[in-house]
């Protein structure tokens, strides 16, 4: 499936004042009351009510948020840390109160100055304010507390160098208010572009790429695309890294199909860098905040990186899935196969088996591994890397996942192990019953959003299985985000 597990470089809609945010009920750990100060400055903006308070934060939000308690109410304040105290400004309206913080009075000795410039504009990031021990003391809290109806995590593995591990960027272009192009990342959930030169948890390499394309647009007379107007020709630039292999990608996302002088934009490309193995021209010219569009042209290279991942070549398309993090996946996926148990005599089934990395993988040491995903692309990517690397016992089928494992039990078929990968939004009740239809021994879910992990956990504890262990994986340091990989067997 193409998921999308990424973090925080994905547009949406965010009011234009920095760190503003309406407070809401979220699961909280340490949340002890303290009642804040309240100052005597006090503004009001027709219905609008602006107050300055002194407040203590009493812990944490599970996306990292500072939790406070003001009139009553609690209420959540980016960037603070448990123990702190701060000056914030909270502005009301109605029901709603919006809280900023402002300064810091006494701070955490887990606050650190964050190592990027853009930090407090971007957002991608959520945790660079916290040293590295205590971003893992939040993970590793946030996961217990969710998780501890199944029992208690193990330790979560952590990355060495938290920094250049994104194998994949993609790059937005505008103009500033003199008319200069210029070219970054999106603010977390807007529209409103943020000038950079360089993110801190991007392949350095893929930054270096786009600024060369930003420093050629003027030569080459290309405007970057409007959204609001629709005028220009650069969307995006999406940039693949192999971190093993070392081949790059890089997809220039444009607006139209005529692409004056792309020979000698290409050839100027590749003269900068000759690391670059394929480029690509993607045309999307639809009002959409999908950063790909459906057609495609290859301008140089074969159209496709390979990179290694666990000992197996992978072939990687434009609009493949493949993990961000691949010296994370690479113990992710490990530790996934250990729960699987595998003897080699079993089947599995690879639910939401994307490009069929985790399966390939598995089939080493299966019987038989029976891939299956909605995404025909994918499938055909599936196919091609199984014959890359030789695999003889897995196939790869285009359908929902659900429906083929609900055939195979009425024709009376068996599965051993089910490895179910589900995008962010988890599994839904029908896919479930499916899993619990076909009724393997062991299954193990891996997922990038544990909250919807431990709603489909309950189903399946309440439909004979039971979780037997939990692991959990940075595979995204410096944000709030946290893989957790659970095996789950029958009772």
């Amino acid at each position: 499936m193409n998921k999308s597990k990424q973090n925080g470089h994905k547009p949406g809609k965010k009011s234009k004042k920095k760190h503003e945010k309406k407070s809401s009920a979220l699961t909280t750990k340490k949340g002890n009351k303290s009642q804040g100060k309240p100052s005597i400055t006090k503004k009001r903006q027709g219905n609008k009510k602006t107050i300055t308070a002194e407040v203590t934060c009493t812990g944490l939000t599970n996306e990292g948020k500072g939790i406070v308690q003001w009139d009553g109410k609690q209420l959540e304040v980016e960037h603070l840390l448990p123990g702190e105290t701060a000056e914030i400004t909270l502005s009301t309206s109605g029901r709603y109160v919006n809280t900023e913080l402002k300064r810091v009075i006494a701070s955490s000795k887990d606050r650190i100055k964050p190592v990027c410039s853009y930090y407090y504009d971007c957002g991608g990031c959520q945790l660079q304010h916290m040293n590295e021990q205590a971003q893992k003391r939040f993970k590793q809290e946030t996961i217990d507390e969710l998780m501890k109806p199944f029992g208690k995590p193990e330790p979560i593995l952590t990355m060495d160098h938290p920094y250049d591990y994104r194998n994949k960027s993609h790059t937005t272009f505008g103009l500033n208010k003199e008319r200069q192009i210029i070219g970054g990342l999106y603010a977390q959930n807007s529209h409103q572009l943020i000038s950079m030169d360089r993110c801190l948890i991007h392949d350095p390499k893929a930054d270096e790429i786009w600024q060369t394309i930003k420093d050629m647009m003027k030569s080459f007379k290309m405007q970057p695309y409007n959204e609001d107007t629709g005028r220009g020709f650069l969307r995006h630039v999406l940039v693949k890294v192999g971190k093993v292999s070392g081949e790059i990608m890089v997809v220039l996302v444009v607006a139209s199909p005529i692409f004056k002088g792309k020979n000698n934009f290409v050839k100027a490309l590749r003269k900068a860098h000759p690391e670059i193995t394929t480029i690509l021209m993607n045309v999307n010219n639809r009002d959409t905040s999908m950063v790909l569009g459906g057609q495609e042209k290859v301008l140089f290279g074969k159209g496709t990186i390979t990179d290694t991942l666990c000992g197996m070549k992978f072939d990687i398309s434009a609009k493949s899935f493949y993990q961000i993090n691949p010296v994370q996946t690479e113990k992710l996926y490990a530790k996934a196969i250990e729960m699987a148990q595998l003897t080699g005599s079993e089947t599995v089934i690879d639910a939401y088996c994307g490009i069929g990395t985790i399966g390939l993988i598995a089939s080493q040491k299966a019987g038989k591994v029976i891939g299956v995903e909605l995404n025909k692309d994918a499938v055909r990517d599936a196919i091609r890397n199984s014959k890359r690397n030789g695999v003889k016992n897995a196939r790869f089928y285009q359908g929902d996942s659900g429906e083929f494992m609900m055939e195979m039990a009425a024709r009376g078929e068996k599965a051993d192990v089910v490895i179910m990968d589900p995008p962010r939004s988890g599994s839904d009740e029908a896919f479930l019953s499916s899993v619990v239809k076909l009724k393997p021994e062991r299954i193990v879910y891996v997922s990038c959003n544990p909250v919807t992990q431990v709603r489909d956990m309950r189903y399946l504890v309440q439909n004979g299985y039971k979780v037997k262990g939990m692991q959990p994986v940075d595979m995204f340091p410096q944000t709030v985000h946290v893989e957790n990989v659970a095996e789950i067997v029958l009772k």
